[in-house]
């Protein structure tokens, strides 16, 4: 039967995430369904003082849509997608960056309703949470502490954090593309910006894999060797600490010469499109 595949995506982003990677893939003949996490999509939380001009006091201090929203929502949110998909066959759900972490929990829920997992740039904690896996050597390299001024508002207060991804700081911006799109345009760059949602929730969750649920299910990781956000060190110690958890089931591993957010640009969208296609093919 023919396969779906599902993607979950990063920190505030929402389905339009995978817009590139669904056309290519609908090219090669395969069915897709790009999820939007809960509190994101049409159900993020704008506000009027988030349009121009803004007022960043109120922008600062406005409800958040997204402030109850846990990661075992975001888990129980895939896992009954996931249902109702695998009526209709084998699904491959593909996560990317942050997404990585709804992947693990839903893959220790229910490896019978998955026939594999993707790991794109992805976390896949193995033996530790996501700010124990920040503080290690491995992901010192990373370029995110440039655009911290971004956040507004106090996330104990809101519930959530908030960005300011409308901010016309130069200085700021550039370190931004250099995080997460070095190898796109200004353009690309900016239109990436307006896709973001402000807001997005604290909560990491704690899960790991689990080498009898989530090790039964075969996995692949796709590196991206130019990651400035996620650094390929850090991507290779996750894949290197989950092989030794399953050494029967190790990781089908790629690498694309692509930045954190690059791979969903049509750039490479072909590519990532050709590796998820082969993944299915019997």
């Amino acid at each position: 039967m023919t396969p779906t595949f599902v993607f979950v995506h990063g920190s505030n982003g929402n389905a339009r995430t995978w817009t590139s990677i669904q056309r290519e893939l609908a090219l090669l003949g395969h069915r897709t369904l790009a999820v939007d996490l809960p509190g994101h999509g049409s159900g993020a939380g704008f506000t009027g003082a988030y349009q121009a001009p803004q007022d960043i006091a109120a922008f600062a201090s406005a409800p958040s849509t997204m402030a109850t929203v846990t990661h075992a929502d975001l888990v129980a949110h895939v896992i009954a997608v996931v249902r109702r998909v695998r009526e209709h066959g084998p699904v491959v759900l593909v996560g990317a960056s942050r997404g990585g972490l709804v992947l693990t929990a839903v893959g220790n829920a229910v490896p019978e309703l998955l026939d594999r997992l993707v790991y794109i740039s992805a976390w896949c904690c193995v033996d530790r949470t996501v700010p124990e896996y920040l503080a290690m050597p491995e992901f010192a390299a990373t370029e995110l502490g440039g655009f911290g001024s971004l956040m507004v508002g106090d996330p104990a207060a809101l519930g959530v954090t908030r960005w300011n991804w409308r901010s016309a700081d130069a200085d700021v911006l550039a370190a931004m593309k250099k995080a997460l799109l070095a190898d796109g345009t200004d353009q690309q760059f900016l239109a990436m910006l307006n896709g973001f949602e402000p807001d997005e929730i604290t909560d990491f969750g704690t899960d790991v894999i689990d080498a009898g649920t989530w090790g039964r299910i075969p996995h692949t990781y796709l590196r991206l060797t130019e990651d400035q956000a996620m650094p390929p060190a850090m991507q290779d110690l996750l894949i290197k600490q989950a092989d030794a958890h399953t050494p029967d089931n190790p990781f089908e591993v790629h690498s694309l010469p692509c930045s954190h957010a690059g791979f969903g640009f049509p750039r490479h969208a072909s590519e990532v499109a050709a590796i998820l296609a082969g993944s299915v093919r019997g």
